[in-house]
């Protein structure tokens, strides 16, 4: 399994090669993604970068929960 996470990837594309990140998302304050229709709609163009932009969850938490849960964080300068 590639543990490597990018952050400028689609939440939704993130979550269907690694589902397992889903309930630590949700953890950390990604509460929209318990509900299909925000995964399906919105998950599927916000990345994690712009999803704890709009969340108001700091991004250095995010990688460092990642991290902490084995994950290698990856990330493109020219992110929107």
């Amino acid at each position: 399994m590639d543990n490597c996470i990018d952050l400028s990837h689609p939440i939704a594309e993130v979550l269907e090669e690694h589902p397992e990140l889903k309930d630590i998302l949700v953890g950390l304050g990604f509460k929209p993604l318990n509900n299909p229709a925000m995964l399906a709609t919105v998950g599927k163009v916000t990345s994690l970068k712009t999803g704890s932009r709009l969340a108001n969850i700091p991004l250095n938490d995010v990688k460092a929960t990642l991290f902490a849960n084995g994950y290698e964080v990856k990330e493109e300068q020219d992110d929107k």
